[in-house]
C-alpha cells in the first residue's frame, strides 16, 4: 500500500517506524556531520604544534590557517604541525552530549556561582507552572464565557484581540518594577504570553459547541446557568483540555525570554553560564532536556486525556 494517501491512515506498525524516523533522520544526519571528516569539518584540532610558536595541543584552527601555516613552515624547513578535521566548539558530538547528560546531574559544578542542573530545571517548572495555572484559572472562565454570550465577547475580545500583538518581553522591566527581582516577574511574563492567546483560543473552541446541543437544553427548558453549566461546559470539555496541552507548549516558548528578567536563574541561567565557558555539550544537553521534559509532560497528558474522554478516541 502508498505510505502517501489523502485521508487513509498507517498501519500501526509502519507509523511507528515512522515516528521513529522523525527523531532518527535529525540524529543521524547530526552523527554524519560529527563523524564523517569529509562531510563537514571547517576546522582542524592541533595534536602537534610543529614549529607554530602559537599552536597548543588540542587547539582548534580554520583550515585556511592550518594549510597557511604548514606551507609556511615546510618552506622554512621546520617541524610540520599535524591536526585532525574537527567541528566548531560549539557542536559537540552526539557522544559528548550524551556524557554531558550523565555528568550534569552527577558532577558538582566547578565555580560557586553556577547551579545543578536538576536545580536549574526545577526552577524553571515551578516558573512554567505558575505562569500558566494562573493564566488558565482566569483565562478559561473569560474564554468560555466570551464564546457563549455575545455580551461577554463583544466586553472581552476587542481589547484581548488588540493586546495580544503586544510582545511579553516588553512587559519585562515594568514586571521588575511591580514584582520585585525574583520569580514573580518571570511567572507574569509567561502569564501575558499566554493568557490572552489562550482566552481567544477557548471563546473559538466554545462557540464550536454543536448547536443542536443548545437547542434541545432550550426546548427542554434550561435556564442560562444550565445552559453554560449543563451543557455547554462538558460539551466543550474535550476540546477544552487539548486546547490547554497545546497552549502549555506555548508557555515553555517564553520560559528562556522570562527567564533573563530580574535575577538569573533557572535552565537559561544553566545555559547561559555553560555558553560563557565554552561548555557547548552541557548547553546542548540543557536544550535537549527541555525538549524531552515538555515532550514528556504533553504525552502524560495525552494519556490522561484518553482516559477522562475515552470516547474522543475513534475522532
Amino acid at each position: 500500500m502508498s505510505l502517501i494517501a489523502v485521508n487513509k491512515a498507517l498501519p500501526a506498525r509502519t507509523r511507528r517506524w515512522v515516528t521513529l524516523a522523525s527523531f532518527g533522520l535529525p540524529i543521524l544526519l547530526w552523527c554524519l556531520v560529527s563523524y564523517v571528516p569529509f562531510i563537514w569539518h571547517p576546522m582542524v584540532e592541533i595534536t602537534a604544534p610543529g614549529g607554530v610558536s602559537y599552536f597548543r595541543e588540542g587547539m582548534l584552527v580554520d583550515k585556511p590557517l592550518f594549510a597557511r601555516e604548514f606551507e609556511n613552515m615546510a618552506e622554512q624547513g621546520k617541524g610540520l604541525p599535524e591536526g585532525n578535521p574537527a567541528n566548531p566548539v560549539y557542536l559537540p558530538a552526539p557522544h559528548e552530549v550524551a556524557t554531558a547528560f550523565y555528568t550534569a546531574f552527577t558532577t558538582e559544578p566547578a565555580r560557586r556561582s553556577e547551579k545543578w542542573l536538576h536545580e536549574s530545571l526545577w526552577s524553571s517548572i515551578q516558573v512554567i507552572f505558575w505562569g500558566f495555572v494562573l493564566s488558565s484559572v482566569i483565562g478559561i472562565p473569560l474564554g468560555i464565557l466570551a464564546g457563549t454570550y455575545h455580551f461577554f465577547s463583544r466586553l472581552i475580545e476587542p481589547f484581548i484581540e488588540f493586546f495580544r500583538y503586544l510582545p511579553a518581553p516588553a512587559f519585562g522591566a515594568l514586571s521588575v518594577a511591580i514584582l520585585g527581582i525574583y520569580q514573580a516577574p518571570k511567572i507574569a511574563i509567561i502569564f501575558i504570553g499566554t493568557f490572552f492567546q489562550q482566552v481567544l483560543v477557548v471563546a473559538n473552541t466554545t462557540r464550536k459547541l454543536d448547536p443542536s446541543l443548545l437547542e434541545a437544553a432550550q426546548t427542554l427548558g434550561a435556564g442560562n446557568r444550565s445552559m453554560l453549566f449543563r451543557v455547554v461546559v462538558p460539551g466543550i470539555l474535550p476540546d477544552l483540555y487539548r486546547d490547554t496541552r497545546i497552549l502549555l507548549g506555548w508557555a515553555w516558548t517564553y520560559l528562556i525570554v522570562a527567564e533573563l528578567i530580574g535575577t538569573s536563574s533557572g535552565i537559561t541561567w544553566f545555559i547561559t553560564q555553560q555558553a560563557r565557558y565554552k561548555n557547548f555539550d552541557n548547553v546542548f544537553a540543557a536544550i535537549i532536556m527541555i525538549g524531552i521534559l515538555g515532550l514528556t509532560i504533553d504525552l502524560l497528558l495525552a494519556w490522561l486525556g484518553r482516559r477522562l474522554f475515552p470516547w474522543q478516541q475513534g475522532k
